[in-house]
């Protein structure tokens, strides 16, 4: 009988539980999301919360979640969308929506725009109605499974369209806010705050809630020992030594997501080999290429 003196005491439970697994099966478990409450994280959550419950008003306020691509501002919002799903509505029939997320466009446009909220909640239209129309059956749509926070990702889509088109698209989502008296979560990167500074009245009701990119400090080095907690390898890997901390940095330029995917690489190297601990003579041999260097133009030799 095994003692339980001899489990690994550097991993959380569910990840102690995991060893038990085939390799294969552990292998496949590094790739599912990992959520790890970091300050920014929790602090975002919070603004959503206060915004979820705030009194209906004629002006709105609003959020912008900013952040570079793969800097955690989907693992957020997905976050918060489990904390508040759907339910059936005990009044009637259908369910209730309290928090609904949709993407912006490809291009601003306001047709496609409410096209996606029609199909997030199942609600059939007409391709070929004008934008008037759909505006109206948007408003009931939403108003029928009470909505009250909308998010919108992916809003730097914005800047696809010339600036007739983001005002016009801004013009949308600015009378959707106030007919239904919702606050919106816009969700993108810095095009995104630039694409709203045209319009000074989102502007001012848009607070920017910036996610920015990791640096070498304690938050960082927790994060880190958050992280090997997760990962089921039988042995500590010390990510929190300062060469393994910083050659982490430099691999995931400071994000993430980023540094999500290498250590789920690295971890089932890991498991491969059987080392069942991160290295760092591993991690400089991975053919990983930071994010920064990966849209470089090529060089003649």
């Amino acid at each position: 009988m095994r003692n339980s003196d001899d489990e690994p005491k550097h991993l959380n439970p569910q990840a102690r539980a995991a060893l038990s697994l085939p390799n294969d099966k552990r292998i496949e478990r590094l790739k599912a999301e990992r959520w790890i409450g970091y300050s920014s994280a929790k602090d975002a959550l919070v603004k959503l919360e206060e915004l979820l419950v705030h009194p209906k008003k004629h002006r709105m306020p609003n959020m912008l979640l900013v952040g570079e691509t793969n800097n955690g501002k989907t693992m957020i919002v997905n976050r918060f969308l489990s904390q508040h799903p759907a339910f059936d509505n005990p009044d009637g029939e259908g369910v209730i929506v309290p928090v609904l997320l949709i993407q912006s466009p490809p291009v601003p446009d306001e047709g496609r725009f409410y096209n996606s909220i029609f199909e997030k909640l199942f609600h059939p239209y007409k391709e070929s109605d004008r934008p008037q129309k759909k505006q109206f059956q948007a408003i009931n749509a939403l108003d029928r499974v009470k909505v009250r926070l909308l998010i919108i990702d992916e809003l730097h889509n914005l800047i696809a369209g010339n600036l007739n088109k983001q005002r016009a698209f801004l013009n949308t989502i600015k009378y959707l806010s106030n007919e239904l008296q919702i606050p919106l979560i816009g969700v993108g990167t810095n095009d995104a705050l630039v694409a709203l500074r045209t319009d000074a009245q989102l502007a001012n009701r848009f607070e920017p809630f910036k996610l920015p990119r990791w640096e070498m400090g304690t938050e960082y080095l927790q994060l880190l020992a958050s992280f090997e907690r997760m990962l089921p390898l039988r042995r500590p890997s010390g990510l929190i030594d300062e060469s393994v901390a910083l050659k982490l940095l430099t691999m995931s330029d400071g994000l993430i997501g980023e540094l999500s995917a290498i250590l789920g690489k690295a971890a089932a190297l890991a498991i491969v080999n059987g080392t069942e601990r991160i290295e760092l003579k591993a991690l400089k041999g991975m053919p990983w290429i930071p994010p920064s260097e990966r849209y470089l133009p090529s060089r003649e030799i």
